[in-house]
């Protein structure tokens, strides 16, 4: 019997991926502090994402472990949301690393989320897994806690994979929407001086990609992203185009800063130049159905 696991499989992401795997699963389990009422194949099972409580008996025989948790960075870089951020993604990890190595018959395959934030903010060049260059600040600092986590622990029956995903547009959720309203709203513009690149990933194209990635038994680090990063002030200009919006509005830095402080986010989310793409699922085969951002605003 084939069995899924999603840790914190209730949001966004989540929901993507159920969408895309509940008819490829027996079973599709979802760990998450929110139980509801199962779903046909889909399952709701509690856990705090830091403590063994029951939950880790799912894990046996299951064919495949995705971990999504994590606190959304949608958030002011506080002192205490600083710490949540990183407490999140470690204590998650650790404590599933924990729960696979207690398994009397452990996970196949475990997919771990990462992000794409880990490389340097990069105008002059691509990063790819091998020749990505790491930064040091807060994002870069918890990215490369948050794998060391993941990778120190060695899971002999288990094979690791970290997810270093980007922007994820989607109809339901992700950047798009907010994206699109702003755009709407006339606020379509560059965002800063628009030279940062955007590196992006449509949702169906997401879901494909993980799914490559158990099928091939693909291990490591992976950039789960488009092929194609594009500068904000180019992606700004397409989607106003895909949205028959003829004008927009650009927002430079300071009033970023000052908007960004009002609804209580960062700037980094829109200024940093992820110049990210897909070396190791291009170079195992993968074919992106949405290659393009012209193809995938198309669509959404």
């Amino acid at each position: 019997m084939k069995k899924l696991i999603i840790a914190a499989g209730t949001g966004f992401l989540g929901q993507v991926l159920v969408a895309h795997f509940k008819s490829q699963f027996d079973t599709v389990t979802i760990l998450t502090r929110n139980p509801i009422p199962n779903q046909e194949n889909v399952h709701f099972v509690y856990w705090d994402a830091k403590t063994l409580t029951g939950w880790e008996k799912e894990l046996e025989n299951a064919t495949v472990l995705i971990n999504l948790a994590g606190k959304s960075v949608d958030c002011r870089y506080t002192e205490s949301n600083k710490k949540e951020i990183l407490a999140s993604r470690i204590d998650s990890t650790a404590v599933l690393n924990q729960a696979v190595l207690q398994c009397q018959h452990p996970p196949l395959h475990w997919l771990n989320s990462s992000t794409a934030t880990i490389y340097r903010h990069a105008t002059d060049r691509e990063m790819d897994e091998e020749r990505g260059e790491i930064g040091d600040d807060f994002s870069m600092n918890v990215a490369k806690a948050w794998e060391k986590s993941f990778f120190t622990v060695e899971t002999p029956k288990t094979i690791k994979t970290a997810l270093r995903t980007s922007i994820v547009l989607g109809k339901n959720g992700g950047a798009y929407l907010p994206l699109k309203n702003l755009t709407k709203l006339g606020f379509g513009g560059k965002q800063g001086d628009g030279k940062q690149f955007v590196s992006w990933i449509h949702e169906h194209d997401f879901a494909r990609a993980i799914a490559y990635i158990i099928e091939n038994q693909i291990s490591g680090v992976v950039n789960v992203v488009s092929p194609k990063p594009i500068r904000n002030s180019n992606f700004m200009k397409k989607l106003r185009h895909s949205l028959s919006v003829k004008t927009g509005i650009p927002i430079g830095a300071p009033l970023l800063r000052f908007g960004a402080a009002l609804i209580g986010t960062e700037t980094e989310l829109v200024l940093k130049s992820r110049n990210v793409i897909p070396k190791r699922l291009l170079e195992n085969g993968f074919e992106f159905q949405f290659g393009t951002l012209e193809t995938a605003l198309k669509n959404l």
